[in-house]
C-alpha cells in the first residue's frame, strides 16, 4: 500500500508552477495543430502516447489498484477529458483571448463550488488571491483586444469545461485514493481521456501529424504537457489544497506571454508588467506562511521560531 507523505508546500508549488508553465505552452500549440488535424484524433494521440509513456517507464504501476483506486482515475479523465474536447472544439468559434479567459475562470469556480458541493469554507487572504489571479487573466487577455466574432454557443461550452475543470481540481485534491497512488491514478486518467476521444476519432479513421513540425508539436503536447504535466498536478496536489492550487494554475496566461515574448519577439507592454505583477501577488498569498498574515494584523513582526529548552 502507497503511503501519503506529509505535506511539503514549497514542493507542491514548485510542481504546480511547472505544471501551468506547460500547459501554458501547450494552449498556442493545440490552436495551431487543430486547424490540421481533427480535434478528437489529437486528443487521442495526445494522450495516448502520453499514457503508454507513463506505463512504459513504470510497468507495475497499475498492479493491485483497489477498484475504488480505477474508479477515481476514471472519474478523473472523464471530467478532464469532456472538459478538453469542449474547449477544443469551441476553440474554432472564439477568439483565443476569449476562451484563454473563460476557460481560466475556473480558478473562481473551484472555491465556489467546494462550497456548494463539500462544504469547503476558504479563508479571506485564499479570495484575495483568487480575485488578483481573475484581474490578471483579465489584464493578460481580455485588454489585449479581442480578435474575430465570439460565438455565444461555443462561449457558453468553454465556460462548461471551465465548471468541468474546477470539479477535477476539487475530486483530484480530495480524494485519499489520488493522493495514495497518484502515478498510477495519472495513468488512467490519462488512459481514460485517450479510449473516450479515440472512440470519437477511430470511425473516420485515426489522421496523424503530416509533417515532421506537427510531429515535434505533437511529442510536446504529450510527453511535456500530458505525461510530466499530469503527474506534476497529481504529485502537487497532494502538497497543495485545491483552491490554492487553482490559483498557482491560473498563471498559464503569463507563461504563454512569456513565450511569446521569447520565441517570437512579442513586445512587453504595459499589461504585461501589470498582468505579472498581479500575479506575483496572488502566488505570494498563496505562498506565505499564514501565521505570517495574523502576525502583521496584530502589528508584530513575524514570531521567530522557539528555541529549544535545555
Amino acid at each position: 500500500m502507497a503511503v501519503v507523505a506529509a505535506p511539503r508546500p514549497l514542493l507542491g508549488i514548485a510542481l504546480l508552477a511547472f505544471v501551468s508553465a506547460a500547459w501554458g505552452s501547450a494552449f498556442p500549440l493545440m490552436k495551431d495543430l487543430i486547424v490540421r488535424m481533427p480535434v478528437a484524433d489529437l486528443l487521442a494521440e495526445r494522450y495516448g502516447i502520453a499514457a503508454v509513456v507513463l506505463v512504459a517507464l513504470r510497468p507495475s504501476s497499475l498492479r493491485g489498484l483497489s477498484e475504488s483506486t480505477w474508479l477515481v482515475g476514471i472519474l478523473l479523465g472523464l471530467l478532464f477529458g469532456v472538459g478538453q474536447t469542449v474547449q477544443a472544439v469551441s476553440l474554432h468559434d472564439l477568439p483565443s483571448s476569449v476562451s484563454g479567459f473563460t476557460v481560466g475562470s475556473y480558478v473562481v469556480i473551484t472555491p465556489v463550488l467546494g462550497l456548494v458541493l463539500l462544504g469547503a469554507r476558504t479563508s479571506a487572504r485564499i479570495w484575495a488571491a483568487v480575485a488578483l489571479a481573475t484581474v490578471a487573466m483579465t489584464v493578460f487577455t481580455l485588454l489585449k483586444g479581442v480578435e474575430g466574432d465570439i460565438s455565444r454557443p461555443a462561449l457558453v461550452a468553454t465556460l462548461v469545461s471551465a465548471v468541468l475543470y474546477a470539479a477535477h481540481t476539487l475530486v483530484l485534491g480530495n480524494s485519499a485514493e489520488a493522493r495514495r497512488h497518484a502515478y498510477a491514478v495519472t495513468v488512467i486518467q490519462l488512459g481514460a481521456i485517450a479510449v473516450m476521444t479515440g472512440v470519437l476519432a477511430v470511425p473516420d479513421g485515426l489522421t496523424l501529424p503530416a509533417t515532421p513540425g506537427d510531429w515535434a508539436l505533437l511529442g510536446h503536447l504529450s510527453i511535456v504537457a500530458c505525461a510530466l504535466g499530469f503527474l506534476a498536478r497529481s504529485w502537487g496536489q497532494v502538497h497543495v489544497p485545491p483552491v490554492p492550487a487553482a490559483v498557482i494554475l491560473s498563471t498559464q496566461p503569463l507563461w504563454v506571454t512569456v513565450l511569446a515574448v521569447a520565441l517570437y519577439g512579442e513586445s512587453l507592454t504595459p499589461s504585461v508588467f501589470l498582468g505579472g505583477g498581479l500575479i506575483a501577488l496572488a502566488m505570494l498569498l498563496v505562498v506565505l506562511p499564514r501565521g505570517l498574515f495574523s502576525s502583521v494584523r496584530r502589528g508584530r513582526g513575524p514570531v521567530p521560531p522557539r528555541r529549544p529548552s535545555g
